[in-house]
């Protein structure tokens, strides 16, 4: 199969995609699909109002040349030992590729952050053909050849397909972290959020992914089950994950915005959101049941409550159940307290309660703003909706 690099009919410029990982703040990101092929999770607003595509290979490839040569043009005549600044990049930018500032903000970004990782976009990149993939990868390689991390997400039902050959050749060829979506390891929560897998498949994948050779993040939601399922959510994906033993367990909490289908069902009554409280108590029983596994536990995200909880099991399963049982023997209005502060950025982590001016200003904010410990998640509902 070829991929000629001069078919760009179509082509208007380098693109770049709505999302990353946390994670890959710092790493370039190139788009091959555009949006989800998927698309009907009940809980996710981003791709509703958009189609699923594939982009043009070439098109993949150019954007790819167009970074590979602002760089060179960045670098050129430089003093290594020196940070390019923006205005030398701004200086030589239109004599490389004149207008394309998607590519150019890309490439300055990068610059400036290492160049040390790159992300394939949208939601599932594995789902082109395997020879197309690789030929992207090598490509990367080729013009890259420097770069010590090449991810991606994918949905556990795509990894599972794909033949553990082609795989390995991808992994050979440059791919070595795939970030998937587990959410849940519940069948019945899996259902309920129209997810399209299963608990089996998501083990399944994972094992493949292992296999292969590449790194695994799996992303765990706390509260994705509500109330009625919220045992069998911890209990069911500590379980998926103690079969996978993936590198990293990401957490991030569950947020319903107004536009998701999920909003829907909660407004109906059909689902009950876990309060702040009771999300704590699941993470906790997650964690507990999280047995025999050496993955990294990380709460990288603006949404949970906890980012201090990071730790590799099983030696650091003490101090991070211990954040949470720590919070959980605190007096109501102190559990208020420590909830609106760190929604607002005022407590970065639990120990911030100990700074007694940092206390005491969120103390005014929930009197100014009538928050108690029993209205404290309704306003947080909303607080939290900005961040989605």
């Amino acid at each position: 199969m070829t991929f000629p690099h001069n078919e760009l009919a179509g082509y208007q410029g380098f693109e770049q995609g709505p999302i990353r990982p946390p994670s890959e703040a710092y790493s370039l990101l190139i788009r091959v699909t555009r949006n989800c092929p998927w698309n009907r999770c009940t809980f996710c607003t981003i791709y509703k109002t958009t189609q699923f595509s594939l982009r043009p290979v070439a098109h993949v490839i150019e954007d790819i040349d167009r970074v590979h040569r602002y760089l060179s043009g960045f670098f050129k005549n430089a003093d290594a030992s020196q940070p390019i600044t923006r205005e030398r990049a701004v200086a030589v930018a239109d004599d490389i590729i004149p207008k394309d500032t998607m590519a150019f903000q890309a490439a300055y970004h990068w610059a400036s952050t290492g160049m040390q990782s790159i992300f394939l976009q949208d939601a599932n990149s594995l789902i082109i053909k395997p020879e197309a993939l690789i030929h992207i990868l090598r490509h990367l390689k080729k013009r890259f050849p420097w770069v010590e991390r090449i991810t991606s997400y994918a949905r556990s039902r795509t990894i599972a397909r794909i033949h553990d050959d082609d795989l390995g050749a991808m992994r050979e060829a440059g791919l070595n972290r795939i970030h998937i979506g587990l959410e849940s390891g519940a069948d019945a929560v899996l259902k309920m959020i129209s997810k399209g897998v299963d608990q089996a498949t998501h083990i399944k994948a994972g094992l493949k992914v292992k296999k292969a050779g590449m790194e695994l993040s799996e992303y765990v939601m706390p509260g994705l089950g509500g109330k009625a399922l919220s045992t069998e959510h911890a209990m069911e994906t500590a379980y998926t994950l103690n079969q996978i033993n993936p590198d990293f367990i990401r957490l991030r909490s569950l947020t319903v915005p107004n536009q998701s289908c999920l909003y829907q069902v909660l407004a109906a009554g059909d689902f009950q959101k876990c309060t702040e409280i009771e999300t704590a108590g699941e993470i906790l029983l997650f964690l507990e049941h999280l047995n025999g596994i050496t993955s990294t536990v990380k709460s990288d995200h603006v949404l949970n409550l906890f980012q201090e909880i990071e730790g590799t099991l099983p030696g650091d399963k003490p101090a991070m159940t211990g954040v949470i049982k720590t919070f959980l023997a605190l007096p109501p209005a102190d559990q208020c307290i420590y909830i609106v502060g760190r929604r607002m950025g005022i407590l970065s982590q639990l120990s911030d309660m100990q700074r007694p001016h940092r206390y005491q200003k969120v103390q005014d904010t929930c009197t100014r703003l009538g928050i108690t410990a029993e209205n404290v998640d309704r306003f947080i509902d909303e607080m939290t909706k900005r961040f989605v």
